[in-house]
């Protein structure tokens, strides 16, 4: 049994465990699959989760681990028999079984953990489209959902529009009405993310205030916060990040890790995927 060549499996090493299964874990769930070649319940197991991790295509990462080859990985997680499975999602190992599933039985372990097929992606195009007006979208999208009052997904591209204009109230009250497949939607989790900063900055002291709050005692970690909130609300990601980073560095307990989830919803709201890449790997370097 071997990963070799199939798409979104790998053979985890010690080496390279906390950059491909740990670090991975920040950006997409991880599946580890604790097997032998003396197993025969593995090479039952084995197929059925190499086949759901190409099906499900990227949606998760399946990290196979030879528990005679890599001892130091399984004693870690105090393998005493096998197969053996764990779930690791943002760092965290969340849930597992130790049995050789069904096929049936494992899609509902990952349905539990809302892992869903992600959707082939898309070819690339050529040319980049000209930039939309945001102010033009909102009425376009207003006339589209009440033409089309059976669609609640043009609520949610009304919703990220008017955000996108500043009409954060408007926009918060037509996320509060999606349902619940929506309310879980990507697009939902960016949007409420960017509302929870824009309204911690609404309430906030002027960045002035904060810095110099700061200045005078820098282990003041909510002075960091609004700070951060207010830069990430700005547009200025670079320089919130950097605050949510430190918090971390100084407290990840503060106020049951709010740096981390700062961070991660930061994470959501920023688009420059260098940057994010490159906090993911500050933040798993402080975690790890």
């Amino acid at each position: 049994m071997t990963a070799t060549a199939k798409p979104h499996v790998f053979d985890a090493t010690t080496e390279r465990f906390q950059e491909e299964v740990l670090q991975k874990s920040l950006q997409v769930p991880v599946l580890i699959d604790f097997w032998a070649e003396w197993c025969q319940p593995c090479k039952t197991l084995g197929p059925i989760l190499e086949k759901l991790a190409a099906e499900f295509n990227g949606a998760f990462e399946l990290a196979k681990v030879d528990v005679e080859a890599e001892q130091q990985i399984a004693a870690a997680f105090q393998i005493r028999s096998i197969p053996a499975v764990f779930l690791v999602k943002d760092g965290q190992l969340v849930d597992g079984f130790a049995e050789a599933l069904p096929e049936s039985a494992v899609r509902e372990f990952l349905k539990h953990h809302a892992i869903e097929p992600a959707a082939a992606p898309e070819p690339e195009v050529e040319a980049e489209a000209p930039p939309v007006d945001p102010h033009a979208e909102v009425v376009r999208l207003r006339h589209e959902a009440t033409e089309h009052s059976d669609k609640p997904e043009l609520k949610l591209d009304l919703a990220l529009a008017l955000l996108a204009t500043g009409a954060a109230r408007e926009s918060e009250q037509l996320l509060d009405a999606l349902p619940a497949n929506l309310a879980t939607d990507d697009r939902s989790l960016r949007a409420r993310a960017k509302l929870g900063f824009i309204a911690a900055a609404q309430d906030a002291p002027p960045v002035q205030t904060l810095e110099a709050a700061i200045a005078a005692q820098p282990g003041d970690l909510q002075a960091r916060y609004l700070l951060g909130a207010r830069l990430i609300a700005a547009g200025q990601e670079q320089a919130g990040l950097d605050q949510f980073i430190e918090m971390l560095r100084l407290d990840r307990a503060f106020q049951d890790g709010l740096p981390r989830k700062a961070l991660i919803d930061a994470f959501r709201v920023v688009a420059d995927e260098d940057l994010v890449g490159k906090y993911r790997r500050k933040m798993s370097s402080l975690l790890f």
